[in-house]
């Protein structure tokens, strides 16, 4: 397999992670990162910490991180009860400094600050850097249940545009509010017509969001940026669901009025059943191998392998080629947890070729450092052992 580079790549990353700090955070104690603003090697036996530091890293942005761990699983056991992450952040030679973190006698309330300021929350920091990240348990993204799918492509969606996740938070709000209204014998017309104006507006906004994400994969040419010489198979994705249909053919404030309308004819279906029937959140992402015309779940466990790192790369160049043209995007960081393990030596190679050319500060994980070996000197690398983290060499 030959050497793949992104024809027309976006080059010069906006901002680099240059200092991480974690205190009483999973099984440190302490652990401090210097970075000199090249990919990210952490190597290390299972269990050693390598996925602590990128979860981490991934509470620096919207949502509960890459675990999807509640605040009280976080501090170290036998800690003083708190945990804290603190990083300083290179933005085109301007450095901001994130942190986030609870006390222990508050541990459900997450305490956010930039520039040793206090934000209303963790979706300010997607203003500085956005995150996005694999982890072995979305290998099996193809064949898991659509709400697996669907988090997956939130959260590529919310790379592209922060406001995705309030829209998602509102609609959760509105819907979660509605049922309850629903499960009383007596409805309140008023309130129940309120709060379903609330969800079909968050959920047009959500479903135009996806599809816009989908638009700028396409607008990044995915054959180019996953599939040049045969590196990763390319992915053709489509959007399942009631809105993003809609969507193709109506205006957002029409496909509003028709899901408020959906709504309201529905409550005493949605009623019975416990749960909305229709929504955003019920929608899917339908992914098929581009070559095979054959739908990822039919797959075999590599080619899903394949097929998801080619869809990460994908929006990693759009999002690289979007902050390009736009200075005011945030950059991506992408967190890779376990990437070489189902990956053989050229496909590895060829992966990092592509990592390089995009210019994005990349974090990975792995086991052995021969797994990195094609990295050679372009990658700053740590090994990891029982919470002690010491910077070694690939040579």
């Amino acid at each position: 397999m030959k050497s793949v580079m992104f024809a027309n790549a976006p080059c010069g990353a906006e901002a680099h992670f240059r200092r991480l700090s974690l205190t009483d955070f999973r099984s440190y104690a302490r652990a401090e990162l210097a970075l000199d603003g090249r990919p990210v090697v952490l190597a290390g036996a299972n269990g050693a910490g390598k996925t602590n530091i990128l979860e981490a890293l991934s509470l620096l942005g919207p949502g509960r991180g890459l675990r999807g761990a509640r605040l009280d699983e976080l501090p170290r056991i036998g800690g003083a009860g708190g945990w804290a992450v603190a990083a300083r952040l290179d933005i085109q030679g301007e450095e901001r400094r994130l942190g986030v973190g609870a006390t222990a006698d508050a541990l459900d309330r997450r305490i956010c600050r930039i520039d040793d300021r206090s934000v209303s929350g963790p979706s300010v920091f997607s203003d500085c850097v956005r995150l996005m990240w694999l982890t072995p348990a979305q290998d099996r993204l193809f064949t898991d249940a659509p709400g697996e799918r669907r988090r997956f492509l939130d959260r590529m969606s919310l790379a592209h545009d922060p406001a995705h996740g309030r829209a998602a938070n509102a609609y959760e709000l509105a819907m979660r509010q509605r049922q309850k209204l629903l499960e009383e014998r007596h409805w309140d017309e008023a309130w129940l017509s309120a709060l379903e104006a609330q969800m079909a507006e968050a959920g047009v906004a959500i479903a135009a969001s996806r599809r816009d994400m989908a638009s700028a994969l396409a607008a990044a040419e995915i054959a180019e940026a996953a599939d040049l010489n045969g590196a990763f198979p390319a992915a053709d994705i489509a959007l399942e669901g009631f809105l993003e249909t809609l969507l193709e053919a109506a205006p957002a404030a029409d496909v509003e009025e028709e899901f408020a309308a959906r709504l309201r004819a529905g409550r005493r279906a949605d009623a019975e059943a416990g749960r909305a029937l229709i929504g955003p959140h019920r929608s899917d992402l339908l992914v098929t191998h581009r070559e095979k015309g054959r739908p990822a779940r039919l797959c075999s466990t590599g080619e899903q392998k394949a097929l998801l790192v080619g869809l990460v790369l994908a929006n990693a160049r759009a999002l690289a080629l979007a902050t390009s043209f736009n200075r005011a995007s945030a950059s991506l960081v992408l967190l890779l947890d376990e990437i070489a393990a189902h990956l053989d030596e050229a496909r590895r190679a060829a992966l990092f070729d592509i990592l390089e050319a995009l210019d994005i500060q990349t974090f990975m994980t792995g086991t052995d450092l021969s797994l990195f070996a094609a990295w050679g000197e372009r990658a700053q690398c740590f090994s990891v052992s029982n919470g002690i983290i010491a910077e070694t060499s690939l040579k």
